[in-house]
Formats: C-alpha cells, sequence, structure tokens
C-alpha cells in the first residue's frame, strides 16, 4: 500500500497586493511589474559524451522592478530618489511585496533586498484626458528573498548589512 499525500494548492489573484518599504506599507499600488531572477550559465561539451553537456552556473541577474500608482498629495517616493540627486547619505531600503489570497491572508512575499531607485516618472499632461494620472517609481536592487506564508503582520525579513556592506544569505 503506497501512502500518498495530498496537497492542495491556494492560488492568489494579481490584484491583491501590497508593498512594504522599511518594515510599514507606505503607499498603495495599482501595478507592480519586472520582479524577475536569471541566471547566467555557461554550457561545455566534454569530449566523447556526444548525449550530455555541463552546465556551469554563474552569478544572478535581479531585473529593475517598476511601481505604479496614482499621483497623490504624498511624495515620499520622491523625497527618498532625492536623497541620490543630493550629496546628502543615500539610502538603500529593503522593499518587500505581498500577495494576498481571496480571503485575505498572506501567501507569499518577495523581499527586494537593498533596494535603490533608479527611475521615477510622472504620466504625459493633457487638458483633454479623463484618466488617472499615473506616478512610476522603478527600483533596483542586490538581492531577492522569498517568504511562503509569513506569520504575523509583517512579511519583512529584517535582513541587515555586515561589516563589509552586503546582506546575510542565511
Amino acid at each position: 500500500m503506497t501512502n500518498s499525500q495530498t496537497h492542495e494548492l491556494n492560488y492568489v489573484t494579481a490584484n491583491r497586493f501590497y508593498v512594504e518599504i522599511g518594515g510599514s506599507i507606505a503607499a498603495s499600488f495599482s501595478e507592480c511589474s519586472g520582479l524577475d531572477v536569471q541566471l547566467d550559465k555557461e554550457t561545455y561539451f566534454e569530449g566523447g559524451v556526444n548525449d550530455q553537456q555541463r552546465i556551469f552556473l554563474k552569478q544572478a541577474k535581479f531585473s529593475d522592478v517598476t511601481l505604479k500608482r496614482g499621483i497623490t498629495d504624498d511624495v515620499i517616493f520622491w523625497q527618498w530618489l532625492e536623497k541620490f540627486l543630493s550629496p546628502d547619505k543615500k539610502e538603500r531600503r529593503n522593499v518587500t511585496i505581498i500577495v494576498f489570497n481571496q480571503a485575505g491572508e498572506t501567501m507569499q512575499a518577495w523581499t527586494l533586498v537593498g533596494a535603490v531607485p533608479v527611475g521615477w516618472k510622472t504620466p504625459s499632461l493633457q487638458a483633454n484626458s479623463s484618466t488617472v494620472a499615473i506616478e512610476e517609481l522603478t527600483l533596483a536592487y542586490e538581492g531577492l528573498k522569498v517568504v511562503v506564508k509569513p506569520s504575523g503582520g509583517s512579511a519583512t525579513t529584517g535582513l541587515q548589512r555586515d561589516s563589509l556592506g552586503y546582506f546575510s544569505s542565511g
């Protein structure tokens, strides 16, 4: 007799998410795109082994993430970007994207480790348009952590830099 284990999948919809910056939900976004990781690889072919190839993995590449929201009177993102435009201290932050199921339970969270703003854009302003004005914030980041069904209210991983400026990989 075999022991079969049933695993029920709990799917989420793409419209149920929040974004935490520095451990608190700072704003509501209407879109998040570009969350992507690619591993570079090198392929080697061994002499005499004609039915296989060897794959050696190299560094990971993280794509920039773009967050979009309707323009409000809250300029928190412009203020963050402005620090990088001036000689003030540059401030990297951990940014966590949290997705929920239909019951409102946190299903998964992706933490962008050491995120920095690399772009900010406003829409074209047109007198004859009736659409919502959407601003975009583009973030580059140093690493990615994934947490499935985090417990508690916050999905932040609490990552800290070591004395050399790197985030722990544990």
